[in-house]
């Protein structure tokens, strides 16, 4: 299935507006103080019941260094001492939420986020893994899809070995931009050397899969360097790429204010860089899996793709959609069952929920079936670009037309403008339109009108 998109300069003026990036549906915004660890408990019983396979993330959220871009959840620090109490906090996270779980509901996925999560020495991830191991039932067969995020200036062969010996067989590497000038203006310095050493090792090591993050509109950024930056990943073949804007939002994330704005590419020198990566990608045979991320035909999100079962969560495109989310640590968010539930994303304040002997959840949501039809719609239109109405009666027991009569004239413009096609089959986003697939899904948020849509990111 060919879900590559072509350009229309004209589509992307009209519909590049800010908006979420569906991780979840409802998204993180309408999380609310109404859910506590009772729900936490009574979602992982259901799911016990039901012997659901799971899905395992683990934030770390040190860094030793800021990057001036970043939006995640960190903690800056020098002191390596900090790792092992948050460890011992994550041990016991564990063995808490253990205890509503089966043994007999096996670890599909895993993975290490941050943050960074070679921030913890090797002794430390070793562990980690034997207390997950302890608690979870995690494959020992390498047939699980084990990934952990790498900053290449925080590791080298030995880590990469490590990290194999202890189960992870897929690496994301966080690049961004090959540049001096812009690693420069965004404070991380990292040589293609470093990224080249690593991805060597991981082929070496036999590693399942390569991801590659790059970020475009960063300051000192021009059309021509980052053709450069993406020719020279291309060049390493990774499996998958991750191409991101870069939002500038410093009013709401402080390490970003130390960007000048001045700096910054404007708004048609950030389409430019698009489109000559989508170009060059596409040229390289890579397929546009959708929302930023791009793979090669033989990887599994493109084969999930093609066979109609790739999925979206807050660990992006996924394989594992059937399995129930379980997250470790501070900020985590978990997805059980009907269930949406996030951890404190302040530290200290996450280490002494677990200190008193509770689960540290300060907010979530739990679905009505309202939030679970619009979801499974977001869901067919993110993923496969296309939504069948016969499927959709079939499953929730309602005509399309009758239950989206209020969001029919926002489809029938978007067709008029050729965004999508709409006939009495289905919805079927256009080849142009893919790129603003987030513009679709938006149509189908019913709590996008009461959200100040300022705090996302731009479609494009």
């Amino acid at each position: 299935m060919n879900t590559n998109p072509l350009w229309n300069t004209e589509l992307i003026r009209r519909y590049d507006v800010a908006g979420p990036r569906y991780t979840s549906y409802p998204t993180a915004v309408q999380f609310h103080d109404g859910v506590t660890a009772f729900d936490l408990y009574q979602a992982l019983r259901e799911s016990k019941q039901a012997l659901r396979p799971l899905s395992l993330y683990v934030h770390v959220p040190f860094c030793a260094n800021i990057c001036y871009y970043c939006a995640c959840n960190k903690v800056i620090t020098k002191d390596r001492g900090r790792s092992q109490p948050y460890l011992e906090r994550l041990e016991r996270e564990a063995g808490m939420l253990a205890k509503h779980l089966d043994s007999r509901q096996v670890v599909e996925q895993l993975h290490f986020g941050g943050g960074t999560p070679t921030f913890l020495s090797h002794s430390e991830l070793t562990q980690l893994m034997q207390h997950l191991r302890h608690y979870f039932n995690l494959r020992s067969d390498d047939s699980g899809d084990y990934s952990i995020e790498i900053d290449p200036r925080e590791a080298d062969w030995t880590t990469m070995g490590v990290l194999r010996d202890l189960g992870f067989n897929r690496v994301s590497l966080g690049v961004q931009d090959i540049n001096p000038e812009v690693q420069r203006a965004v404070n991380r310095l990292q040589s293609l050397e470093e990224t080249r050493a690593v991805m060597d090792a991981a082929r070496t090591l036999a590693y399942r899969s390569i991801n590659v993050d790059l970020i475009y509109g960063l300051p000192k950024q021009t059309e021509d360097s980052f053709r450069d930056t993406v020719k020279a990943i291309i060049d390493m073949q990774p499996n998958r790429l991750s191409v991101f804007n870069y939002a500038h939002l410093p009013e709401r994330f402080k390490p970003q204010r130390r960007i000048n704005a001045a700096d910054l590419p404007t708004p048609g020198e950030k389409l430019a860089m698009l489109h000559s990566t989508i170009e060059l990608l596409s040229e390289a045979g890579y397929q546009y899996i959708g929302m930023d991320h791009f793979a090669l035909p033989d990887d599994e999100l493109a084969m999930a793709q093609e066979n109609g079962t790739l999925h979206r969560n807050f660990q992006g495109y996924t394989t594992h959609g059937h399995c129930d989310l379980v997250s470790l640590g501070v900020s985590a968010i978990s997805q059980i069952g009907d269930l949406y539930c996030q951890n404190s994303a302040d530290l200290n304040d996450y280490q002494q929920h677990l200190d008193n002997g509770q689960p540290a959840i300060v907010r979530g949501l739990k679905m009505n079936d309202d939030d679970h039809l619009r979801r499974w719609v977001i869901q067919q239109l993110a993923c496969h670009f296309k939504l069948d109405f016969a499927a959709f009666q079939q499953r929730f027991n309602v005509a399309f037309h009758d239950y989206f009569a209020a969001e029919m004239p926002a489809l029938l413009q978007q067709a008029q403008d050729q965004l999508i096609s709409l006939d009495s089959h289905g919805i079927a986003v256009s080849p142009a339109g893919r790129l603003l697939v987030r513009s679709v899904c938006m149509v189908f948020d019913r709590y996008l009108p009461q959200v100040n849509t300022q705090r996302f990111s731009r479609v494009i």
